[in-house]
């Protein structure tokens, strides 16, 4: 099927200007094309698949093509990142590099979406992958099964556009957050504890709050997690890699939003 042949088949079976799943498959099927790029060719001609339709009013057509092109590395798929890898489904995030060595355990059900009792035992980078493939199959990933080392990070940020820390140590983030320096990736941080939580854009060269910490680990060991106060910053920082995926404003340079859930303040701190 040529380019012209696809591009009127998908008008041909657009609905009011927008495709079903059902036709992405079946033209993926007829001209040998991936998924995604079905979905791609849609969107450059004025098309709208419906998984995408509530995306267009924010995020316009160029900004929707812009994450169907772009790759982000997601370290850590628990509290955090298994909400930030469902959103960046959802919202359409091309490929995504998956890390995580850890298995699911009790003590998760309390705040970890990808969580469930029959998913007890099973490794998080899997079932997060699943997840990915069940909200878009045309996307891409990459699993890491095993806890980021100085051996597995270049390969996770190969090709990588946004880096999200979604981990609970700082040694990991310490890693990551050379792998991006040294890769000039910007990485979206993300922290919490109790009703507290912290995100921060670090692009190249800006220095990162968690870099003068001394402790391995952070309050969290003393207040634990609801399962609110993931929710509210994985989804913060899903906005702002979008943002920087689709060429929108984000946390500017030397700024980390601070959010106290308890008191519903929310505040942008100068680091310097």
């Amino acid at each position: 099927m040529t380019d012209l042949e696809l591009a009127e088949a998908l008008h041909r079976g657009a609905v009011d200007e927008t495709i079903d799943p059902d036709l992405e498959r079946q033209l993926s099927f007829e001209s040998g094309l991936s998924l995604k790029e079905v979905q791609l060719a849609a969107l450059k001609e004025g098309l709208t698949p419906q998984r995408f339709e509530r995306n267009m009013g924010t995020l316009r057509r160029e900004g929707q093509i812009k994450l169907l092109r772009s790759t982000v590395a997601v370290a850590g798929c628990g509290g955090l990142g298994g909400l930030i890898v469902d959103l960046l489904a959802r919202s359409g995030v091309g490929t995504m590099h998956i890390a995580d060595g850890d298995t699911f355990a009790p003590s998760n059900l309390n705040r970890q979406i990808l969580s469930s009792e029959e998913h007890l035992g099973k490794e998080k980078a899997v079932t997060a992958a699943e997840r990915v493939r069940s909200i878009n199959e045309a996307l891409e990933v990459r699993l890491f099964e095993d806890y980021l080392d100085e051996k597995s990070i270049a390969p996770f940020l190969e090709g990588v556009d946004v880096a999200v820390d979604a981990l609970d140590n700082n040694r990991s983030r310490l890693l990551l957050l050379k792998g991006c320096r040294e890769r000039g990736i910007p990485l979206v941080h993300g922290a919490i504890g109790g009703f507290w939580g912290q995100i921060q854009v670090i692009r190249s060269g800006e220095r990162a709050l968690f870099e003068e910490e001394t402790s391995d680990r952070g309050i969290e060991k003393e207040t634990g997690n609801p399962p609110f106060t993931p929710a509210v910053i994985a989804s913060l920082e899903v906005t702002e890699t979008v943002k920087i995926l689709a060429g929108l404003p984000s946390l500017p340079e030397g700024v980390m939003l601070w959010i106290d859930l308890e008191r519903l303040e929310f505040r942008r701190l100068k680091l310097y």
